[in-house]
C-alpha cells in the first residue's frame, strides 16, 4: 500500500535526520527534496540554466550528498528554489516518489502544501533560528567547511526569509500537520514523538 509521511520545516529543524529515521522506522523510502534543489543550484552555479538543470535532473545528480551541503550551494538551492519554473519541473517526480508501493517519507519546505497534500501524516519541524544556526555550523565545521557562526545565522535567516516570502509555494505549514518544535528536544526525543504522530495518523508496522 502507498502511504506518504510529508515532512517540512525551515533549514537545520532536524526535518531531515528526523525523515531518514523514520523511513527506517516503518520501512519506507526516503527522499530529501532539499537535494533536488541543491543539485539544481549547484548546477546555476557552474553555468547552466536551473530551469534546463531541473527539467534534465537524474538520481545520479543527488547520488553525492556530501557535495550538495556546502553553503553557496544552499544558497543558490534556496535561490532557484523561488523559480515557479524549476518547482513545476521538479513536481512529477516527487509525487511519483510519494506513492510509491511500500510507503515514502519525503522532506522538504512544501511538502504537506504543494507535492503530497493528500500525505497520511504530515509533520512540520521547528525550533528557534539561533538553535538551526548553531547546529547548522556543527554540521558545516564537521565536514570541513570554514565558516563563521556569526555568517551561518546570517545565511539561515536570510533563507528564512526567501523560503517564507516566495509567492510560489512558500514555506508555511499546512492546515493539517502536527508541529514539532525541536528546540528543547535532543534527536531520540524528536524521533520519538514523530514517530507517535505518524502512528497515530496509521501508518502500517
Amino acid at each position: 500500500m502507498a502511504f506518504t509521511i510529508a515532512v517540512d520545516g525551515p533549514a537545520a529543524s532536524g526535518k531531515g535526520t528526523i525523515s531518514r529515521r523514520l523511513a527506517a522506522h516503518f520501512g519506507f523510502a526516503h527522499l530529501d527534496t532539499g537535494l533536488l534543489y541543491r543539485a539544481v543550484g549547484r548546477q546555476m552555479l557552474e553555468g547552466t540554466d536551473p530551469v534546463t538543470a531541473a527539467r534534465a535532473l537524474t538520481p545520479e545528480d543527488v547520488a553525492d550528498a556530501d557535495a550538495l551541503r556546502s553553503q553557496a550551494v544552499g544558497q543558490a538551492a534556496s535561490k532557484v528554489a523561488a523559480m515557479p519554473d524549476v518547482r513545476a519541473a521538479l513536481l512529477d517526480f516527487q509525487r511519483a516518489f510519494a506513492r510509491r508501493a511500500g510507503g515514502a517519507v519525503l522532506d522538504g519546505r512544501d511538502i504537506g502544501t504543494v507535492i503530497c497534500p493528500e500525505a497520511e501524516a504530515k509533520l512540520f519541524v521547528t525550533a528557534s533560528t539561533e538553535v538551526r544556526a548553531e547546529r547548522r555550523f556543527r554540521e558545516l565545521a564537521a565536514k570541513g567547511h570554514e565558516t563563521t557562526l556569526a555568517e551561518v545565522l546570517d545565511d539561515v535567516m536570510a533563507r528564512d526569509a526567501r523560503d517564507s516570502a516566495r509567492s510560489d509555494a512558500p514555506l508555511k505549514p499546512a492546515p493539517d500537520a502536527v508541529a514539532l518544535d525541536t528546540t528543547q528536544m535532543d534527536i531520540e526525543a524528536a524521533v520519538a514523538a514523530a514517530i507517535d504522530v505518524v502512528q497515530k495518523a496509521g501508518a502500517p508496522g
